[in-house]
């Protein structure tokens, strides 16, 4: 099996459609020693970026383009494709070429810039808005992460149920408890012993001004209790407005913002915060309370479907607009060390239902379904 995937997602700092993309070329290459993975990428954008150690039957592939096959989804991609024999191409972003000699398979993540408009940037909702529908229709079949997302895709982009496959996703392998850099990053951040740690680039979405009232709350209820809430994120759209809420905040001393981190200081966060809080008003999949799970820390998320659907029993699921449910899951899973520790249990053995390889294995099987139908 000869496979394309589309590249363009490693080309910046990785976060979630990145590391999907990352993980599952890895794990299809480890899975089939005798496939060829490929993902590519037009030369007018930035490197790949790719960590070490990849197997010998995974390469990236940065294509050269000109003045009309820099148009890359309609033009460059194609050509390529066209002077290649690849069994199938798969975009991990929703996107696929225009056209194409070979089956393609796409991955919906989920649809927040069509069915929450207002919380990312205006540009990135109007591409969505113009290609989603187009490359659902044009893609030979769609992945989602979670039956949820599968209801949403058939049900707005008006296309069958037959064509979508779910496949769920996983905490990377470099997630599991941890607490060697513990305190080398709780130094270099200010935190102390104690913290509620949320993850996720800081935008409208994510909720954390949500998570902020709530703390406000746990403080003013507990006065006692001495905590902070570290947020490890990029800054994304509207992050200016987290920044002046925190400012304004009557507990902005115990509030720390500490911006893009590795996976190696992520994992020492997870490992050692009194618990995981991930408050967001809309996922997918939501990868962050897997890894946090794995870490073994006790996770509090939203009430959500694609979040109930991924944490099952081993989450405490709370309303994400609700400040005051938030605030009392905070105070009891802190306070109380048996709660705290059956949600860890709960959470590691959860996290472990969940894997690269599993993913890979079912992706593949949607490839040899794509593929036999073609033939």
């Amino acid at each position: 099996m000869n496979i394309a995937l589309d590249g363009i997602p490693l080309i910046v700092s990785k976060t979630g459609v990145g590391h999907y993309t990352f993980e599952l070329a890895r794990s299809l290459a480890h899975l089939d020693t005798n496939a060829q993975v490929q993902l590519l990428a037009p030369s007018n954008l930035n490197a790949m970026e790719l960590d070490g150690n990849l197997p010998s039957n995974l390469r990236a592939e940065t294509i050269p383009v000109g003045e009309f096959t820099k148009h890359w989804w309609s033009i460059g991609l194609p050509v390529y494709l066209r002077g290649q024999s690849f069994d199938l191409f798969h975009g991990t972003n929703y996107e696929v070429p225009l056209w194409s000699p070979c089956p393609t398979v796409i991955t919906i993540h989920d649809l927040s810039l069509l069915l929450h408009p207002g919380q990312q940037e205006k540009r990135r909702e109007s591409r969505a808005r113009r290609r989603l529908p187009l490359m659902s229709r044009i893609a030979t079949a769609v992945i989602v992460p979670t039956e949820a997302i599968k209801r949403e895709v058939c049900d707005t982009l008006n296309i069958s149920c037959e064509k979508v496959f779910v496949v769920a996703e996983a905490a990377r392998t470099s997630f599991k408890h941890d607490e060697s850099l513990g305190l080398e990053v709780k130094s270099r951040f200010g935190i102390n012993k104690r913290f509620v740690l949320a993850v996720g680039t800081v935008e409208p979405r994510k909720n954390y001004s949500v998570l902020i009232k709530a703390f406000e709350r746990v403080l003013v209820e507990n006065p006692d209790l001495n905590i902070q809430v570290v947020i490890a994120g990029a800054e994304g759209w509207q992050s200016g407005d987290v920044r002046l809420q925190i400012e304004q905040s009557s507990s902005r001393e115990r509030i720390v913002l500490t911006g893009y981190l590795t996976d190696e200081y992520l994992r020492a966060l997870y490992s050692t915060c009194s618990v995981f809080v991930y408050p967001s008003t809309y996922e997918g999949f939501g990868l962050p309370p897997l890894e946090a799970m794995s870490c073994g820390a006790p996770v509090i998320a939203s009430a959500i479907p694609a979040i109930a659907e991924v944490t099952g029993q081993a989450a405490r699921l709370v309303p994400p607009t609700n400040e005051n449910d938030l605030a009392r899951a905070i105070a009891e899973v802190v306070t109380n060390e048996d709660l705290r520790q059956e949600l860890i249990d709960a959470g590691v053995s959860r996290a472990g239902e969940f894997s690269w390889e599993r993913t890979a294995a079912e992706t593949r099987e949607v490839y040899r379904q794509v593929i036999g139908r073609r033939r």
